[in-house]
C-alpha cells in the first residue's frame, strides 16, 4: 500500500473513528483551541443519522421558541428565533459581524461626545 493510499483511507474515516479520536487526543491544547475557533461544520461530512439528529434538534428549538412566544405578553420581550444547526454544504444564516478598528474608534468618539 502506498503512503498516498494510506493517507486517503485515514482522511475518509468517520470523525468518531478510533484513529481520528487518537489524533485529536494527541493534539496540544493550543492547536485544539485554534481549530475549534475556526470550526466550519458545513465543510464536514455528516451521516444520515447526524442529519436527522440535527433536524430533530432544530425542531425542538423551534418548539421551545414558539412556547416562549405564546407565553410572553409583550412582543418586545420575545426572544430571537433560533438558528438552525449548521449543516454540511450550507452557509450560516447570519454571518458574524465584527467591528473594524475604524468603526470601533468612530463609535468610541460618538460615545465620548455624548458623555461630555
Amino acid at each position: 500500500m502506498s503512503w498516498r493510499r494510506l493517507r486517503v483511507l485515514i482522511q475518509h474515516l468517520p470523525p468518531e473513528s478510533a484513529t481520528w479520536t487518537a489524533l485529536r487526543n494527541a493534539m496540544p491544547d493550543e492547536e485544539l483551541a485554534e481549530q475549534s475557533e475556526k470550526g466550519e461544520p458545513e465543510k464536514g461530512r455528516w451521516s444520515q443519522s447526524e442529519q436527522l439528529l440535527a433536524m430533530v434538534a432544530d425542531r425542538v428549538a423551534r418548539l421551545e421558541y414558539v412556547l416562549l412566544c405564546v407565553n410572553t405578553e409583550q412582543k418586545s420581550k420575545r426572544p430571537r428565533p433560533p438558528e438552525p444547526i449548521r449543516r454540511p454544504g450550507a452557509k450560516p444564516l447570519r454571518p458574524k459581524q465584527t467591528l473594524s478598528d475604524a468603526q470601533a474608534n468612530h463609535l468610541f468618539e460618538m460615545l465620548k461626545e455624548r458623555a461630555a
